[in-house]
């Protein structure tokens, strides 16, 4: 095997870290169920903490993982950070109030 091919073996172990870590941040997002209860709860200040420390993770692991554990890593952060502002925005964004037929 060669040398570049051995070092971008990913270690699975680092994988499911990550995906555990993704996975509770779903959860707190409320875009899973709790497999504990089977409720969706939805805590954004934790999920926002989670998110964070996938990133701190990202900083500290930087230079030391392979291409393929990278791309998850980057991968994941991008779809929690979508998931994150959408959940933001549904929070802020005021409900609309249907018109009646005489049009208020």
């Amino acid at each position: 095997m060669a040398e570049e091919e051995k070092n971008d073996i990913p270690n699975y172990q680092f994988m499911s870290l990550v995906y555990s870590i993704s996975q509770t941040a779903m959860m707190q997002l409320g875009k899973i169920s709790n497999p504990l209860t089977g409720k969706v709860e939805k805590n954004i200040v934790q999920a926002k903490a989670t998110i964070d420390m996938l990133e701190m993770l990202k900083e500290k692991t930087k230079g030391n993982l392979t291409k393929t554990e990278e791309k998850m890593l980057l991968t994941t952060l991008s779809n929690l950070y979508l998931n994150y502002s959408e959940e933001v925005n549904k929070e802020s964004t005021p409900p609309r109030q249907e018109k009646t037929s005489d049009g208020n």
